[in-house]
Parts: C-alpha cells; structure tokens; sequence
C-alpha cells in the first residue's frame, strides 16, 4: 500500500500490544499538518478506508475529501478481528451477553477506559512526533464493538477528537451505563461546552435486530440534537439494503466526507 508503515506498540499501562498501521498523503503537509482518522478494528477496515481516501482525495473540490493520514489500530494477527478487541472496546463487561452465539465464552472485557488512555497518552504523542498532524482536525471511526467505544469516548471525553464515527455501535452490551453517561454528559456541556460533530449510522437491513441498536443510535443523536447550543452536532444516517458488515464500505466513504470537508 503506498506511504503505508506499520509497527508493533505496547502499552505503558498493560502492556498490551497494537499493530498500529499508518499511511499519509503523497507531498508536503499544509501548514496546520494533517487532518488525521483513527480507526479501530484496523485488521478489516484499514486497506479500505486508505484506499477510498486515496481516490477521493485527489479532487477534494469536486469530492469534498482533503487528503489526511489514516492511523489504524489493530492487532498482532491476520485474521480481520481477535479476540482482545472485546476487552479494549467495552466500557464495562456486559451482564447480559455471557456466551458467543456458539455457546463459548466471551472474552475479558472492560477495558475501554485504558485502551482510550493509550491512544491519548501514548500512541497520539508518538505519532505527533513522527508526523505533521493538525490537533484540531482529528476523527475517530468504529463499527460494532468499536462503534460502541466510540460513543463511549464521545460522552466520557468529548474534547479527544472534533468527529466521531460510530458505526453500528454496540449500544445494548452496555446500554445502561451509556445512559448515564450520556446525562452526565449533558449536565457538563452546561458548564463546558464543546464543539463536537458525531455521526451515527446502521444498514437498514440491521433494524430487524433484536437488540434494537439502530433504534437505541436514532434516539441518541434524536436527544443529542437538543445539545446543539452546547456545540455538539449529531446527526443519524441508515443505509439503504445494507446489513451489519455490508455496511462498511459505504460508511467509510461517508466518513471521510463527515470529517475531511475541505
């Protein structure tokens, strides 16, 4: 892939280990640095939101797109998800969903609040050092689990990134601790408020699921939207005839629109 790096970073904290994947624009930054996208599950995703970037970005006045550096985080395998990715994108461990539709075990869970100090203290400064980033243009894009960790960051510490993505968040494995969250949240921007865009988006074909994500995501940005004096921004799109992983694709290329206008 081209202008594509990777390496191997363990966190101070837990020493857990990320595959982290990098690709940046081809010729010299502008002068704030790069807008940049943090992307979760890096494993499945990264190759198709560098390349969509890629293309898009080429014309940014016919496509809406400028050219940013994609930081992807992921992990030491080959397959497009692991297993650690239900411990560093869950706020807590679910008490409802204790086994796979298999019937094995879930994972560790609850990690989120250490994962998110990671990419904070850790994997943001080093990439700082390495490369022209604007600290002001910087996005954050999850679907699923990873959906549901993005929420969790968007209520928890609103001031971590200006766009969030969440993509077919996870809302029901902690869907009464996000509550609170969220009021806690609200109650906040009251005293300090943010200037913060969150896009929240499902496959239509994912409104039969009996989880009720999708409705639980229209709510939210429903109830989000009467913060807009506060500067929050959310907004709720469905994609037609599209499903859980089908979703992608189509989400990425809005994505990039969302937080990557020139």
């Amino acid at each position: 892939m081209p202008r594509a790096e990777q390496w191997v970073m363990r966190s101070n904290a837990e020493n857990r280990a990320y595959q982290i994947k990098v690709a940046q624009p081809p010729g010299d930054p502008p002068p704030g640095g790069y807008p940049v996208v943090y992307l979760l599950d890096a494993n499945s995703v990264f190759g198709t939101m560098v390349e969509a970037l890629r293309l898009q970005s080429r014309r940014p006045d016919k496509t809406g797109v400028v050219p940013a550096i994609v930081v992807g985080i992921g992990y030491e395998t080959e397959e497009p998800f692991a297993p650690e990715r239900f411990y560093d994108l869950t706020p807590k461990p679910t008490t409802e969903y204790l086994r796979r539709p298999d019937g094995t075990a879930l994972p560790e869970q609850g990690g989120a609040g250490h994962f998110l100090q990671f990419i904070e203290e850790e994997l943001k400064p080093h990439l700082e050092r390495e490369f022209k980033i604007d600290r002001k243009r910087q996005a954050i894009f999850g679907h699923s689990l990873g959906g549901l960790f993005v929420l969790y960051a968007f209520l928890t510490k609103p001031g971590a990134f200006q766009y969030y993505i969440a993509g077919s968040p996870s809302i029901h494995w902690n869907k009464q601790y996000l509550l609170a969250q969220e009021r806690e949240f609200a109650a906040r921007l009251a005293k300090d408020p943010v200037g913060v865009r969150l896009l929240l988006a499902f496959g239509e074909l994912e409104k039969s699921h009996i989880s009720r994500n999708c409705d639980s995501a229209q709510e939210l940005a429903e109830r989000l939207s009467g913060l807009s004096g506060h500067g929050v921004n959310a907004e709720f799109k469905l994609f037609e005839d599209e499903n859980h992983v089908s979703v992608l694709p189509v989400l990425i290329s809005r994505a990039l629109r969302f937080a990557l206008s020139p």
